[in-house]
């Protein structure tokens, strides 16, 4: 799945590339914060805050299109305060719970601009795990790791994105995104002895300042 990402991605590009003639390629810096969950977790409500900080490229193409690509560090995972308190085997057991999972992630989307002023943009995401963590009862889990492999390290997302104008090349973007593919599959089980399985995919919101290089150059360009 990651090659055919990577072959959409290029047949994008090369399929624009004409367009691309006489036109000033735009530049972003980006930075932001996430609130996350986790879908299959038992956990409910986007509850763990992260961080979304990245670069990017907009290549116009037409009247008010323009093509993005993005690199980004974009935090997720999932959190739960604690629900009860109880003992098991003389170690406490609260219900508290959380996960962070750090993706080093490559945006792709296509947007349209109204009036220069309302930017919708929709396309999908590779992220590529990086760092991972999880705590149970407000203990580490010690066999959760980047190496066990108890996550999945591609996680392939959907992403659809508005942007407002705010003061010239100043941005403010709101995004959701969600995983196309599970991340995890998990085996529950509670005091009574029941035992289930879940499948669980990566669920974000994120709310973002975008500074945008050379926006009026390739304004005026296209008015040309």
């Amino acid at each position: 799945m990651k090659n055919v990402f990577s072959t959409f991605v290029f047949a994008l590009f090369i399929a624009y590339l004409p367009h691309v003639n006489g036109q000033i390629i735009k530049s972003e810096a980006i930075a932001g914060f996430n609130l996350t969950q986790v879908e299959g977790d038992e956990v409910v409500g986007f509850k763990k805050p992260g961080i979304n900080l990245g670069a990017g490229v907009l290549i116009p193409f037409g009247k008010n299109w323009d093509f993005s690509f993005e690199v980004t560090y974009n935090q997720k995972g999932a959190r739960e305060g604690n629900q009860y308190r109880d003992t098991i085997d003389g170690q406490p057991i609260t219900g508290a719970y959380k996960v962070r999972l750090n993706y080093a992630e490559i945006p792709v989307l296509i947007h349209y601009t109204d009036k220069d002023l309302l930017t919708i943009g929709a396309g999908f995401s590779y992220g590529r795990l990086v760092g991972v963590k999880e705590w149970e009862h407000g203990r580490l889990v010690e066999a959760t790791t980047l190496n066990s492999n108890t996550y999945d390290k591609s996680d392939f997302n959907y992403i659809i994105d508005v942007r407002i104008k705010l003061k010239g090349p100043l941005k403010l973007s709101a995004r959701y995104q969600n995983s196309m593919k599970k991340i995890r599959t998990r085996e529950f089980n509670n005091i009574t002895g029941e035992t289930w399985t879940r499948d669980q995919y990566n669920k974000v919101l994120t709310l973002r300042l975008i500074y945008v290089f050379n926006e009026s150059k390739s304004r005026e360009l296209q008015k040309k």
